[in-house]
């Protein structure tokens, strides 16, 4: 969660003054890092998730629908992703910025002959599937309206390199990076940015959410923590929701206004190295 929330609208250093951004999955974990921090910035901010009392909690803590508003949206059904981007249109009269957040990991399954297909459809529905209607979506705003807009997915490590997590959510993660330059390429002609951020091991709830829940302790995130710390390659810095939050606010701005198709590694350099030969270690 982030830490320097405030509902000072003069300062200096709000970067996203009169921007409406749509965050999915903005509830919690890393999306409510980066409501919070999009609100700081002074952007209007629509918060869409399906977990209903958590959103409208975050919007009312920052202020309530005046500069925040919550929609329950199922990512995987095109109705509902409709009514979310229209009701943030007719909230706030517009649409800049479309962030991609809400995603699923799944169970880890060490043998392939074991894999659910269910589960395996339902983590491509969520992370793919919605990341898709997500740009679709805030196309279909943003286009007739010529709003050159940003539109934002979250990915992960696994969308670079095996063996990070389950199949399906490897595989989801590349297909959103495929999806991030496909779709860059298409809406580059009205000016439009497309890009994906990619987070090592952040230690939020979605890290233990394959765990039964009486299981979901201090002490299981701490030992998540702890071995997301020995794996790492940038050593003495645990990264943050809020780290990949400022990612994202980065390319939801003009500073990144010629950036567009990328898959920016938050990682600290993990998938550009290797270790097992200990050549520095």
């Amino acid at each position: 969660m982030a830490t320097n929330s405030t509902s000072d609208s003069s300062r200096p250093s709000q970067r996203l003054l009169g921007k409406v951004a749509l965050v999915t999955g903005g509830a919690t974990g890393i999306g409510e890092s980066i409501v919070r921090l999009f609100h700081d910035h002074g952007a209007k901010v629509c918060v869409v998730d399906v977990q209903d009392n958590l959103g409208r909690h975050l919007c009312e803590a920052l202020g309530g629908d005046q500069i925040t508003c919550f929609v329950h949206c199922d990512v995987t059904s095109e109705d509902d992703v409709r009514r979310a981007v229209d009701f943030a249109v007719d909230k706030f009269g517009t649409l800049d910025i479309v962030v991609n957040n809400a995603g699923i990991a799944g169970a880890p399954c060490p043998d392939i002959r074991d894999v659910n297909l269910l589960e395996f459809e339902k983590i491509f529905a969520v992370n793919v599937k919605g990341v898709f209607l997500g740009m679709k979506h805030a196309a279909r705003i943003m286009i007739p309206s010529r709003i050159r807009g940003s539109i934002i997915s979250i990915c992960s490590v696994a969308s670079a390199i095996g063996g990070l997590g389950p199949h399906a959510y490897t595989g989801s993660k590349h297909a959103v990076s495929g999806l991030t330059k496909s779709v860059a390429g298409e809406l580059g002609k009205y000016g439009i940015r497309v890009n994906c951020v990619s987070p090592y091991a952040v230690a939020t709830s979605l890290a233990v959410a394959h765990m039964p829940e009486e299981e979901r302790t201090e002490d299981a995130m701490a030992g998540f923590r702890d071995f997301a710390a020995r794996k790492a390659n940038l050593q003495g810095v645990e990264l943050t929701a809020d780290d990949v939050a400022n990612a994202v606010l980065f390319l939801a701005t003009e500073e990144s206004r010629y950036i567009s198709g990328a898959n920016l590694m938050v990682d600290g350099g993990f998938t550009c190295t290797n270790h097992s030969l200990r050549v520095f270690r």
